[in-house]
């Protein structure tokens, strides 16, 4: 599933081509792309067709696009909301080139600075979707807004808002396990189980260690090596481990290169040389090294 630096790849991909934009045309192939959309498809095409859209945003894993509607001012703040579930995709398109056999949506653009393009939403497991929301305050900057489908999303470790302070606070309080609390999005957001497993791994840390017994120093290191984590992946456009998951204009990440403990199973770890094992964990795996990262009891 893409997380945070997939999203935010795309999002920065999208963002000279639609800030500006204009919709001059939407197409909606699959129905079940819109399965969060409050409305019927002639309602999501009604309403995009004419809009004018803004710079992208994202929270976490959300990705969304401010949309001023036909008719102008005087609307509800709106804004077209993506998320890419499994394996959706964004990509920008010539307006004549071959469509994806698996595009559920697409719409086409007309921008001042460039010439027209096409947006193909394309979604091989159609767990990602479209929609149309209105944009409600934060709480917690004044006057930023966010889709109301996305206002329970804590703030990512990559946000300048992001508190430090109150995630450690809130960490402490949890009676979880580490790994838990990292892949509970209203806690931080953006963290799935790969970069999970690749922070955990750098700050030496297992999966399962309770969080009420890490203390405040293990905290810190470990939202420094989420943070570096997050940050290299971003550098290197996300991860690929097939062509699920492709920027906008169709390419892939290699950070798969640059993996330490994820899908490293039986491999020697690259600290100790012990094998990296992988464990049963909430329907998918963790992946780490039983010599490096043992549970540590509370002092």
């Amino acid at each position: 599933m893409p997380e945070l630096p997939e999203v935010e790849v795309v999002r920065a991909g999208l963002e000279p081509a639609v800030a500006g934009a204009t919709v001059t045309a939407v197409n909606v192939f699959d129905g079940r792309s819109l399965r969060r959309h409050d409305g019927p498809s002639e309602d999501f095409v009604d309403r995009m067709t004419g809009a004018r859209l803004a710079a992208p945003r994202r929270r976490g894993k959300f990705l969304w696009v401010p949309i001023d509607p036909p008719g102008g001012s005087g609307h509800e703040a709106e804004a077209l909301v993506v998320h890419l579930g499994m394996s959706g995709q964004v990509l920008l398109r010539e307006p004549d080139a071959p469509r994806d056999r698996l595009t559920r949506i697409s719409f086409d653009i007309a921008h001042p600075l460039h010439p027209v393009l096409r947006v193909d939403f394309v979604d091989q497991r159609i767990f990602g979707s479209m929609s149309i929301d209105r944009l409600v305050e934060s709480g917690d900057v004044p006057g930023d807004l966010v889709p109301s489908q996305v206002s329970h999303i804590a703030r990512d470790p990559m946000d300048r808002a992001f508190d430090d302070a109150a995630f450690f606070a809130k960490l402490a309080k949890r009676n979880t396990g580490i790994k838990r609390a990292l892949l509970d999005q209203t806690l931080i957001s953006g963290i799935g189980n790969i970069y999970a497993d690749e922070a955990l791994w750098a700050a030496r840390i297992h999966y399962d260690q309770p969080t009420a017994t890490l203390s405040r120093p293990r905290a810190k290191t470990l939202l420094a090596e989420v943070r570096l984590v997050l940050g290299k992946a971003l550098a290197e456009g996300g991860t690929s481990f097939d062509a699920q998951y492709l920027n906008v204009n169709g390419e892939s990440g290699y950070f798969s290169h640059s993996l330490n403990a994820y899908g490293q199973q039986g491999e020697p770890c690259p600290r100790c040389g012990r094998l990296i094992v992988r464990e049963q964990f909430m329907n998918r795996g963790s992946h780490f090294c039983p010599f490096c990262q043992r549970i540590r009891t509370a002092r």
